[in-house]
């Protein structure tokens, strides 16, 4: 919970004046220790102050799901996509459905979908800066929240989107959205037309060709257009942070600039103006170099790994225009400080602190380490400087490996090599190539924007071989905060300036990480019950083998729950197999990340109510047809398919949802019922077949608690103490329905959602006094911005 705004300034404002008070005092360590204590106080005051801030302007929940119409100017590049267009939008004025004026939050976060009928109107090309008045329907901030999974609403926040919603209708004649005026000038919408122009030369150079997407995002750092198939390969490979504009790329233009300037200045320009005598032409340079970081850092979007590179070479340009020299850990730490006064967020994601820890790292092997006598000759020069890179390569690989661990769950074992072929491709031909094609005149540009895209082909060839080997990738669960303590210090230790003593030592500090393997329950069996949203996907887990239950929805074309919910959580906890995977029936929203789980994870076998020719089938390793009767026992904990019988298969007459697979898993007296979307027909006909077999102590509501399914008579038969619904926020069938959740608050039945609660886990049979334990995420992993 965040303190008031009033309390969070007075709380400031004392921290600061213990800060003063400290460097008084005498004894050196206690004065460190203070300071320490008391940056770290205001640290969490300030972003307790911005969070304030953002968080006063929320959507109001009586304007969730309302028609409103909303007057303001497109402020970011819109992206568009298969079923429409997303971009952000800037309030001026709003009103309900009746004209009165409503508060809304400054800033949306908007789709506006094609209509499937087919005489609707095509969207329109939307240019940033342009000022619409469109029909919207809002909704509060929302996303999945799955353990180790993206969190969409920490992102919203710290964009200052306080609310997302849909454009209603087309542009056509009579529609309420209409473009009102073709550019409302402000900076931010001169820098996003500038992206925009610099996109559209890039595709119109590249169209159709499969790596547009990686020139755009070293161009303009927008990576929306890379597939996932190569994100894919990109982190197998561990050169995912070469596909953006990097700190390096940015260094290497504002270097490139500075030194063309220098050069120019020396001779002011070929005129007679003796410019030297004006300014020095180390100061000339320095300010250009400044400009041009600035101006690349701007076309990129603001990236954190953009931003610090930015900062560190504003700080060593204004020490050179001060007259003072920069200590690098000086520079990196006002970057560090400069960034979190910006944006108090930036801590939560991995670019952060890879950024960051790769300086760092390179930092500390380097900076106070006595070189060897550079020799005349070039040759020997030459060979020096490849040590020193490679040197370099394996500092920075090696160290960062517990933080890549903490973050990822894996650490590509071929980055070393990869790096080693990308970043001198990338880095000095591919990007300068770019770069240039992206700005020259026709047709130069395109030949040049070509010849980077020939190479990008060429090096995805290398990468695609070297992310197939068998090893290019080791897998752990993330590790806990003391098995990384112990490995950041063993990496400490091994990477100390020659002569440091034992340096051998460092490794057995790495054994709790290497040996760190992937947890199972004890007893009885556990269930992750996942947030994707309006589907099922849930993994029950045994003391050895693990099963997972439905995969989730398909998004969009390139993403599902499999890629985004299922497979991170699985990397962090180290698990690469599953022993089996049920897809209960043919819905999208069951059966939509299957394929993504398949092409990741070893699955020993898959059973389903498919047809034969389905994909999924098809990709299976091995394949069985669900059928009542089937059971099997895994640890003491048994499995029972109650549904579908041989008599739903050979009728014509039913709905996907009447073939879904029904499970029931049991252990030590608790049981729990896996319904998929069967409906009152199949409860009906499962009271008549087999009663004795219904009643569960946890049961996942059937259908996600239509109107069709969870009739009264079946949920007396169960008898759940606990139901699981597994919806979206706001979902559009309005699941569950409220006289169906009523049927669970008559009968006592404690009752979790994946839209209020997010995931949840399950254990049972775990221990004798509590046979049955929840963990709901959204209330053990409690944020601000979760709004509850």
């Amino acid at each position: 919970m965040l303190p008031s705004a009033s309390l969070c300034f007075l709380l400031l404002g004392s921290a600061l004046l213990a800060a003063w008070l400290a460097g008084h005092v005498r004894r050196s360590w206690l004065r460190t220790l203070l300071r320490l204590g008391c940056g770290a106080a205001l640290g969490l005051l300030w972003a307790a102050i911005v969070a304030q801030h953002y968080l006063a302007s929320e959507l109001p929940r009586e304007l969730e799901g309302q028609d409103l119409l909303v007057t303001g100017v497109i402020d970011s590049l819109p992206y568009r996509f298969e079923r429409g267009l997303r971009f952000n939008f800037t309030v001026n004025e709003a009103s309900d459905a009746t004209g009165a004026p409503v508060r809304l939050p400054p800033r949306l976060a908007l789709s506006w979908y094609q209509e499937p009928r087919g005489e609707a109107q095509p969207l329109p090309a939307l240019q940033p800066g342009e000022r619409w008045r469109l029909a919207l329907r809002l909704k509060r901030p929302h996303g999945n929240a799955n353990p180790d999974g993206f969190d969409y609403e920490a992102w919203l926040l710290e964009q200052a989107l306080r609310a997302t919603g849909s454009v209603r209708g087309d542009a056509g004649p009579g529609s309420a959205n209409r473009r009102l005026a073709a550019f409302d000038f402000s900076l931010g919408a001169v820098v996003e037309r500038c992206r925009g122009w610099l996109r559209g030369r890039i595709d119109s150079a590249l169209r159709g060709q499969p790596y547009a997407g990686v020139i755009i995002a070293l161009v303009i750092g927008d990576q929306r257009d890379i597939g996932q198939s190569d994100w894919k390969i990109f982190t197998r490979t561990g050169i995912g942070h070469l596909v953006s504009i990097s700190g390096l790329h940015i260094t290497m233009v504002a270097g490139l600039l500075a030194a063309l300037v220098q050069v120019l200045w020396r001779h002011s320009f070929g005129t007679a103006a003796q410019l030297p005598l004006l300014l020095p032409a180390q100061k000339a340079s320095a300010l250009a170099g400044v400009m041009a970081a600035l101006t690349y850092v701007l076309l990129a979007g603001f990236g954190v790994p953009a931003q610090r590179t930015l900062y560190m070479i504003a700080v060593v340009g204004a020490a050179l225009w001060m007259d003072r020299i920069a200590s690098v850990s000086h520079v990196l730490c006002i970057a560090l400080g400069v960034v979190l006064l910006l944006d108090p967020w930036a801590v939560l994601w991995p670019g952060f602190w890879l950024s960051f820890g790769a300086v760092a790292v390179i930092l500390y092997v380097s900076v106070g380490r006595a070189q060897a006598r550079t020799e005349s000759d070039a040759g020997a020069r030459r060979r020096q400087a490849l040590s020193a890179a490679c040197r370099t390569q394996y500092a920075v690989t090696v160290g960062l490996v517990p933080l890549t661990l903490l973050l990822f769950g894996q650490v590509s074992l071929v980055s070393p090599l990869a790096n080693a072929v990308a970043i001198p491709l990338v880095s000095f031909a591919v990007t300068p190539l770019a770069l240039l094609g992206s700005v020259a005149p026709a047709p130069l540009s395109a030949w040049l924007l070509t010849a980077a895209h020939w190479l990008v082909l060429q090096l995805a060839g290398v990468l695609e071989w070297l992310s197939d080997l068998p090893l290019a990738v080791w897998s752990a669960p993330m590790p806990g905060w003391w098995i990384f303590a112990l490995a950041l210090a063993g990496m400490l230790w091994m990477m100390a300036p020659r002569g440091w003593p034992a340096r051998w030592l460092g490794l057995p500090l790495w054994l709790p990480l290497l040996l760190n393997a992937p947890d199972h329950p004890a007893h009885g069996f556990r269930v992750m019950a996942f947030d994707v949203g309006q589907g099922n996907a849930l993994l029950v887990e045994t003391a050895h083998h693990r099963l997972l239950y439905d995969t989730g929805p398909a998004y969009t074309p390139e993403s599902d729950g499999g890629s985004r919910v299922i497979l991170p959580y699985l990397r962090a906890r180290g698990i690469a197999a599953l022993d089996a995977m049920l897809v209960s029936h043919s819905d999208t929203d069951h059966s939509g990340g299957a394929l993504s789980v398949l092409e990741q994870v070893k699955v020993g076998w898959v059973s389903s109510s498919l047809g034969l020719d389905h994909a999924i089938v098809k990709a299976a390793r091995e394949h069985r047809r669900c059928l009542a009767g089937q059971n099997w026992t895994w640890d003491g904990v048994r499995f029972e398919m109650l549904h579908p019988t041989p008599a739903i298969y050979d009728s014509d007459k039913w709905k996907p949802n009447a073939h879904s697979c029904t499970l029931k898993v049991s252990a030590d007296g608790v049981s729990m019922l896996l319904a998929g979307d069967i409906e009152a027909p199949q409860e009906a006909l499962l009271l008549a077949a087999m009663p004795e077999r219904l009643p569960a102590t946890v049961l996942l509501a059937p259908h996600h608690g239509s109107g069709t399914s969870s009739t009264p008579e079946f949920l007396d038969a169960v008898a759940p103490r606990i139901a699981v619904f597994q919806v979206g926020y706001r979902n559009r069938y309005h699941h569950p329905k409220p006289q169906v959740e009523a049927r669970y608050v008559e009968r006592g039945i404690q009752r979790v959602r994946s839209d209020v609660d997010g995931a949840v886990n399950l254990g049972l049979g775990a221990e004798p006094d509590a046979p049955v334990q929840v963990e709901a995420y959204r209330l053990a992993h409690r944020r601000y911005w979760y709004g509850r």
